[in-house]
């Protein structure tokens, strides 16, 4: 094989292009070689993006830790899909579900779950302060790479796949919790019940910095239905201070009759402003990284018979105090709940003691001390497990925004 070595190969008669091969042809760039991008490069496949994980976490609707379905929603926040939250203020009645996805654009372009909401209870006459959004929310120090507030203030774009048995357009706004602000945009379903892909691009703000820590900083909301409060004015294309009635101007109206559904997946944002041609595809993480990543707002310990969750040791023959860790450290300290007080079992030795009562006490980020009382049967200072007494016993903690 044959070698050339220059330092710099300049296009003849004052051209702008360099010719490397024809079309066909294989170019060999050795392992460990960095190509350097000093001004614009295409044509090099998929697009990069400046953040190595998804900013949207869950946005395939993969992980739901609560469940796959509710029905008789008629207040909210409510999840199905980890993450994604169903605000609801007396305006009709719904069921929430994971739906499996069996066919469609959005299940070729590798999606198999949805959020679906389907009206069972309509209200077609809202009041002025009713509402139906679904809600995204996003903690500041992680949106840092938007600039959002200084001079090199980031555009973004926002995709999804959505489906409803409408054909209308519905309006969307991302709404800045640290200042006040919102942005807005509307998509239009054109076909019923069929998969649709649609990108916005949101405008720039050089207006307000978020706050970089575990706080709200922004919300995504998809307006569904609306009273009047939060109709009658201008989609703002641009950042501008809050004003309700520029949020929801295309309103949905999805409780205006049970015969509507509606249903969202693949959701992403991006930092910067793309087309259908150039937008980074959709980071599919592995469950099990998309798992951890919603535990640090929610977790749920799994129902199952006689397992342990926790270890301690007994505190006289009717207590037993134990150090309960989460699977993840979570954003805040969390809200912690259960079952039932008598969901769960003491075993120390080779004893199984019915607990009467479980409280849970000094939670951190990390982990929290569970107290958990019997009636009788315990040998002090003996160490113990926590157990799970049928399938319907869990723990749970929530940090959410």
């Amino acid at each position: 094989m044959s070698t050339i070595e220059v330092n710099k190969i300049t296009p003849v008669d004052g051209g702008t292009t360099v010719q490397i091969g024809e079309s066909g042809d294989t170019i060999n760039i050795p392992a460990g070689a960095t190509i350097v991008n000093a001004g614009t490069s295409t044509g090099f496949g998929d697009s990069l993006r400046p953040n190595v994980n998804p900013l949207i976490i869950n946005g395939d609707m993969a992980v739901a830790q609560r469940g796959t379905s509710f029905t008789g929603v008629s207040s909210g926040p409510n999840f199905t899909a980890d993450r994604f939250q169903f605000y609801l203020a007396n305006l009709g009645t719904y069921t929430i579900i994971q739906e499996a996805l069996t066919s469609g654009d959005a299940y070729n372009d590798g999606f198999k779950t949805a959020f679906r909401i389907d009206t069972t209870t309509a209200d077609a006459s809202p009041s002025a302060a009713d509402y139906a959004i679904l809600r995204y929310k996003f903690e500041g120090q992680d949106l840092q790479s938007i600039k959002k507030g200084t001079s090199n203030a980031q555009k973004l774009t926002l995709a999804f796949w959505v489906k409803s048995n409408k054909t209308t357009t519905g309006s969307i706004d991302l709404f800045d919790f640290n200042n006040s602000r919102i942005v807005g945009a509307t998509y239009t379903i054109s076909s019923a019940n069929t998969w649709e892909k649609k990108i916005i691009n949101i405008a720039a703000d050089t207006t307000g910095a978020f706050a970089n820590n575990n706080g709200l900083s922004l919300g995504i909301e998809w307006f569904l239905d609306t009273g009047s409060t939060y109709s009658g004015g201008t989609t703002p294309t641009a950042w501008e201070a809050q004003t309700n009635a520029n949020r929801n101007v295309s309103n949905f109206a999805l409780g205006s009759s049970t015969d509507n559904d509606w249903a969202i997946t693949g959701v992403q944002l991006e930092v910067g402003e793309y087309t259908s041609s150039t937008l980074p595809p959709f980071q599919h993480e592995s469950f099990g990284d998309n798992l951890a990543r919603c535990q640090r707002y929610y977790y749920k310990t799994s129902a199952v018979a006689n397992m342990p969750f926790a270890s301690g040791v007994c505190n006289g023959t009717t207590n037993a105090r134990a150090y309960l860790t989460y699977p993840q450290i979570m954003r805040a300290n969390p809200t912690l709940g259960k079952s039932s007080s008598t969901d769960f079992k003491v075993y120390s030795g080779s004893t199984n003691v019915d607990s009467t009562n479980v409280a849970f006490y000094y939670p951190n980020t990390q982990q929290a001390l569970l107290y958990v009382d019997v009636s009788s049967g315990l040998t002090n200072g003996q160490g113990c497990l926590i157990i799970d007494d049928g399938s319907s016993a869990y723990i749970e903690g929530s940090a959410e925004l």
